[in-house]
């Protein structure tokens, strides 16, 4: 069921991971301003924020099986009429279909099966490895993105990724997960579990805090390959880069964004195995710190291949670990009987996140030319994430007997 999970979730990050690849092909085929295509990728962020909570609540009502079939071929068909979209309110309004498509596919419907199905001891950990998983499609991605731009068109590139998220479809049958829930949890209805999670401060800590992670990853999956590719210095010839064909600055961007991907499959797997044995809290606020000096070092320093690659790597390790401890965070909390839901809703705020830092980056670059001042809204409220995970309380309310 892991396995099956993760492939699912490979596929689906690999795809959504990649748009920011597309930033420039799209813009100078139709001579779109940066914001409009920026404008088509925060809102599949949004989307996808929206999505979440309602395929976590479907998945609870129909069954998480039939919720990803609904997800895959709702992705599918986004893509599908991405590909003929020549305006940038056509691909806005397709963009819709891929973020509810990811919804389907991605963290609120497989984390929640995934913890249902791991013992108390092990669940950090399995939802580290299933995160990781969607790492690993941040790897492939952008790459295989780029390789497929040099041979075909991208209408012709997303028309293949269609046919790869139906492709995952295959391993469904492996998707069988036991209901793990206490007597009480299972006798407590949706708008009980609601309203206690509604009425707890700790809740809306977490979803305040999940804010900038949304910010900070949808900002630099969407614009740091052109951000790169304008801003940073040569690639030397002779370079280890060079001689791994990597020539252009073009290229790096792409690679830097597999890097980021590579390096947080270790991040993600370790920050899993940490929240079996410290409190979470304290890890995320660590986490969203590390964010924030790393974010600020970067822009304060001038930009080169090195810097972008140790940039990557250093971002990389931080990247995605924030999901398995706010997932297991909420599991701890609130129980497993609704924690796709539950989740969904705290993940709106982070695609709210999402949706700011996509778009917010293309508008800025129109009105001054650079990513010098979004990227300092997204060191700001990495600071405030952080010093907002210091007040939850970590402590387990239980539902009233019936």
């Amino acid at each position: 069921m892991l396995i099956a999970g993760c492939v699912i979730m490979l596929v689906s990050f690999g795809i959504r991971a990649s748009f920011g690849v597309f930033q420039i092909p799209i813009a100078d085929q139709f001579g779109w301003l940066r914001v409009e295509f920026s404008m088509a990728i925060a809102i599949q962020n949004l989307a996808w924020g929206i999505g979440q909570p309602l395929f976590g609540a479907l998945a609870e009502r129909i069954g998480d099986r039939k919720a990803i079939v609904l997800g895959a071929v709702v992705y599918a068909a986004g893509l599908v009429l991405s590909s003929f979209a020549v305006s940038p309110q056509a691909h806005q309004a397709y963009e819709v279909l891929v973020g509810f498509g990811i919804a389907g596919t991605g963290f609120g419907v497989i984390l929640a099966v995934v913890g249902r199905a791991s013992s108390d001891a092990n669940r950090s950990m399995s939802l580290g490895i299933a995160t990781a998983a969607g790492s690993g499609g941040q790897v492939v991605g952008p790459p295989v993105a780029e390789a497929l731009l040099s041979v075909m068109s991208w209408q012709m590139v997303f028309l293949t990724f269609a046919a790869a998220i139906l492709a995952t479809l295959m391993m469904l049958p492996l998707m069988r997960a036991p209901a793990q829930a206490t007597r009480l949890e299972l006798e407590e209805s949706m708008g009980a579990i609601l309203g206690r999670a509604f009425r707890d401060p700790s809740y809306t800590l977490i979803f305040l805090g999940f804010f900038s992670c949304g910010y900070q990853l949808a900002f630099v999956t969407a614009h740091f390959p052109a951000f790169v590719t304008e801003m940073c210095g040569p690639i030397a010839p002779g370079s280890m880069l060079h001689s791994m064909g990597v020539t252009t600055t073009s290229a790096l961007g792409a690679v830097a964004i597999a890097v980021i991907g590579l390096a947080n499959i270790a991040g993600t797997l370790t920050a899993g195995w940490l929240g079996n044995h410290f409190p979470r809290k304290y890890l995320l606020a660590a986490i969203y710190t590390a964010r924030t000096l790393v974010a600020a070092a970067f822009i304060l320093t001038p930009m080169t291949p090195a810097t972008v690659l140790l940039f990557s790597v250093s971002m990389g390790a931080l990247w995605l670990a924030t999901v398995p401890l706010t997932s297991g965070l909420i599991a701890h909390l609130y129980g497993l009987r609704y924690m796709g839901t539950l989740y969904g809703i705290v993940f709106f705020s982070h695609q709210l996140g999402s949706f700011l830092g996509v778009w917010l980056g293309g508008r800025m670059y129109d009105i001054y030319g650079n990513y010098t001042a979004v990227w300092w809204v997204g060191v700001g409220v990495g600071a405030f994430s952080a010093a907002v995970h210091l007040a939850v309380r970590e402590d387990r309310t239980e539902p009233l007997a019936a």
